[in-house]
């Protein structure tokens, strides 16, 4: 009798246990340079290798140009902007929001014009490095990046 009372006791424990609550997002918040507003104003974002993370990209710089914001892997920032470049020629380049395509693009927005925001959320890889984000409308790219640093 003893032994089925523990063992209907260990049964409602687990079954009142509460679920794992999802931990919230890390909130990282992007806009033009006050200086520089072909320049993003964070130079490097830190975050932990799978956290999630919600990006904010407020696009209220002092000059109105649409901006928008990638990801990429590690070491392919010349190659990306190479692409971007190349965009100037497609005539359906801003129906593409002046994103490449690439498999070197880990997440993005869409083009976000002056005034406006936009969000990306999305887990940060598995793999500590540092990984570029960088702004693709026309001429941008070389000034207007920066570094998505995963740490272990």
């Amino acid at each position: 009798m003893r032994r089925l009372f523990i063992a209907a006791a260990a049964v409602c424990s687990l079954s009142t246990a509460l679920p794992a609550q999802d931990a919230a997002a890390k909130e990282l918040t992007l806009k033009p340079d006050t200086a520089n507003p072909l320049m993003f104003d964070l130079k490097v974002l830190t975050v932990k290798a799978g956290e999630k993370v919600k990006l904010t990209f407020e696009n209220k710089g002092s000059i109105p140009q649409p901006h928008n914001v990638l990801i990429l892997k590690p070491g392919t920032l010349q190659k990306v902007g190479a692409l971007a470049n190349g965009m100037l020629a497609d005539p359906q380049a801003m129906a593409k929001d002046y994103i490449p395509e690439s498999d070197d693009i880990l997440h993005h927005t869409k083009l976000i014009q002056p005034g406006q925001t936009g969000t990306l959320e999305f887990t940060a890889p598995a793999e500590a490095g540092d990984y570029p984000y960088i702004c693709t409308f026309p001429g941008h790219w070389m000034m207007m990046q920066g570094t998505l640093k995963v740490e272990k």
